[in-house]
Parts: structure tokens; C-alpha cells; sequence
């Protein structure tokens, strides 16, 4: 006689870029084995092979590509999907604003943390009268390497590589120039012929991008202080 069938139970989420309400149904004991090793190994190609899988696995409306999602879904989603996987609260180890030294633990339900977004944020950039580009958000495996980044490489040279590979395109009211038909060498000659002032358009972009973002309130075990500290980027909510 067979064993029973466990029924794994459904839900509805609607994606923060889109509003598109998703189907989808919580981690497997086998995937969460899955998402353990690959964190435990540091090796971020691991973590992304992981974290596609389980995604993958656990949304269950057609259609759907991971690649194509931006970060802030791909953080929202992941983290409705651990929620329902492992528990609807985390605890997050916070470090306490008065004496920047001390950590206070603070309990958050999942359900609180949302994608903040800014009113200022746009992915077109002008960079001077006649040159405009456009930029798309980070790909999933970017999204891993920001989140999950165990190096210790040059901080800028990953800052640059990022931000080439979120170039879509640039243009003129004359010409368009795909960034999928540029090379690395291109893209990156481009962004270093910019003045300080063009390079911070871009990076505010990336500042007020949607993001997940919690406030939380703390007391400093020490001084007894209260403070108010933002949790940001699912890093933060990993445990």
C-alpha cells in the first residue's frame, strides 16, 4: 500500500514591478537543502543555480521567467516564498545607531517588510542635451553577487560592472545604440568619459531603486537608548 500524498498548500502574491498577482507554493524539505548547501559553500554561482531553482520550482503561474524579473521581485517574491517555507517571522541582528558598536536582535514578520518605492526614481538618464540612456534593472545573477557577495574584490570595478550591464541603451534623437551590441571595452570607455555630475544620475538610479525596507524600533541593551534603523535588501531578512 502506498504512502499518502502531502498536499502542498497555494498562495497569491502580486509582483511589486507589475501588480501581477503569482501563484505560488512554499520550499521543499529537498530545496531548502538545496538553498543550505549553496550558502554554506560561498561560491555565488552556486547560490544563483540555487535560488533560480527553487523560484523556478515554486511559482506555479505559466509564463513566468526569473531572468527577466527584477530585483525587487525577485527579493519579494523569495522572501513570501521563505516565509511560508520556514516561518513568518526572522530575526535580524541590528547594530544600534548610538554607539554603532553594539547589535540588538530584533523579531520581524515577513509579512511588514514590502518594496519601498521612491517618486523620483526613472531609468532615463540625461546626460546632456542631446545624449539620453536608458537603464534596466540588475539581472538575477547580479542580484546574487549584490546580496551574497563573499569576495573581497575592487568595490569599484564590481560597481562598474554592474552598472554596464544595466545599460539597455543609449541614445539620440538620431540614433539608437543597443548595449547588447556593445562590447564590455565600449560600455565601459562610455561610462569613464563621464563628468562627476553625469556618473551621479546614474548612480541615483541604483539609490532609489524599489527596494525591501523595514524600520525598525530597537533599545541598545547597554545604554538603554531607542533608535530607528532601516533593514534593507534581502540579506538582511536571510536566516
Amino acid at each position: 500500500m502506498p504512502l499518502p500524498k502531502i498536499v502542498t498548500p497555494t498562495y497569491e502574491l502580486e509582483l511589486p514591478s507589475t501588480g501581477e498577482s503569482i501563484q505560488y507554493r512554499p520550499f521543499l524539505v529537498k530545496e531548502e537543502k538545496v538553498l543550505v548547501i549553496a550558502l554554506e559553500s560561498e561560491d555565488t554561482k552556486q547560490i544563483t543555480t540555487a535560488i533560480k531553482t527553487v523560484l523556478k520550482n515554486c511559482i506555479k503561474t505559466k509564463g513566468i521567467k526569473v531572468e527577466a524579473l527584477p530585483t525587487f521581485d525577485i527579493e519579494y517574491l523569495f522572501l513570501n516564498i521563505r516565509g511560508k517555507s520556514v516561518g513568518e517571522s526572522v530575526n535580524v541582528n541590528v547594530t544600534c545607531p548610538d554607539d554603532d558598536e553594539t547589535t540588538a536582535t530584533v523579531t520581524i514578520d515577513l509579512d511588514e517588510i514590502k518594496v519601498q518605492k521612491s517618486d523620483d526614481h526613472t531609468n532615463q538618464i540625461k546626460l546632456d542635451s542631446n545624449i539620453m540612456m536608458e537603464l534596466k534593472y540588475p539581472s538575477l545573477d547580479q542580484f546574487i553577487k549584490s546580496n551574497f557577495d563573499f569576495s573581497d574584490g575592487n568595490q569599484m570595478d564590481q560597481s562598474f560592472q554592474l552598472i554596464a550591464s544595466c545599460i539597455d541603451k543609449i541614445y539620440t534623437e538620431d540614433e539608437v545604440w543597443a548595449a547588447g551590441d556593445c562590447s564590455k571595452k565600449e560600455l565601459n570607455d562610455f561610462l569613464e568619459s563621464m563628468n562627476s555630475l553625469q556618473f551621479k544620475e546614474i548612480e541615483k538610479f541604483f539609490e532609489t531603486m524599489p527596494k525591501l525596507s523595514h524600520t525598525v524600533s530597537i533599545t541598545n541593551p547597554k545604554t538603554q537608548v531607542e533608535s530607528e534603523v532601516v533593514v534593507e535588501g534581502l540579506a538582511s531578512f536571510f536566516a
